[in-house]
């Protein structure tokens, strides 16, 4: 698909491909670095169909809640991503050089979507691929269950023609990850490949 079949521009958005969320990490995903280089591959052979490619990254500084010692892990988690730490850091198998803008989120809070995090200068990330003429979007990242979920759960529901491509994903866990595929599925979002899940 190109970046200008059917739609006026396509652009990926690549999630959370971080230290702390690959093997390794205070929350490694099973699978979390292969995916880190399963999308440096895919940039890198089909560049030329996107418009535009952009990150998201964990960037905590003090989210209250979202941490904990006893994480219950499904609203509360153990640190993770904070900023200026190695676990914040883009996993060294993602190959970010091609990446257009970093979208950092949740200083203060959880955020799981991208679409609440911003650039460095400030601008949140549907406005900044509306500036840029996309209306179409492809995610990809860690973990399929959390972040690209909540990621492509907001670009529907702002009105972004969305695809999660699942190969390039890794997933937590088996249940939580068929729940979110069904819930994307629910809305609208296209669903191609398979997750990796552990």
């Amino acid at each position: 698909m190109s970046a200008n079949t059917g739609h006026g521009h396509r652009a990926l958005i690549v999630v959370d491909v971080q230290n702390d969320f690959c093997e390794g990490g205070s929350m490694g995903v099973s699978g979390g670095a292969a995916v880190a280089a399963e999308i440096t591959a895919y940039i890198a052979a089909h560049r030329g169909e996107y418009a535009h490619v952009v990150a998201t990254r964990d960037f905590h500084v003090d989210p209250g809640a979202h941490f904990s010692a006893e994480p219950d892990f499904t609203d509360s988690w153990p640190p993770h991503c904070v900023v200026g730490t190695e676990g914040a850091e883009f996993h060294r198998s993602f190959d970010a050089s091609g990446v257009e803008e970093v979208f950092s989120k949740g200083a203060y809070t959880a955020a799981y979507s991208g679409f609440e995090g911003a650039s460095e200068d400030g601008r949140p990330l549907e406005e900044w691929l509306r500036a840029h003429g996309v209306d179409a979007v492809d995610v990809a990242g860690i973990a399929t269950d959390h972040c690209v979920r909540a990621t492509a759960a907001d670009a529907a529901e702002a009105g972004f023609a969305t695809r999660v491509l699942l190969d390039l994903t890794a997933g937590v866990a088996r249940a939580t990850t068929d729940a979110a595929l069904e819930e994307l599925s629910a809305k609208g979002v296209v669903l191609e490949g398979a997750p990796v899940v552990a």
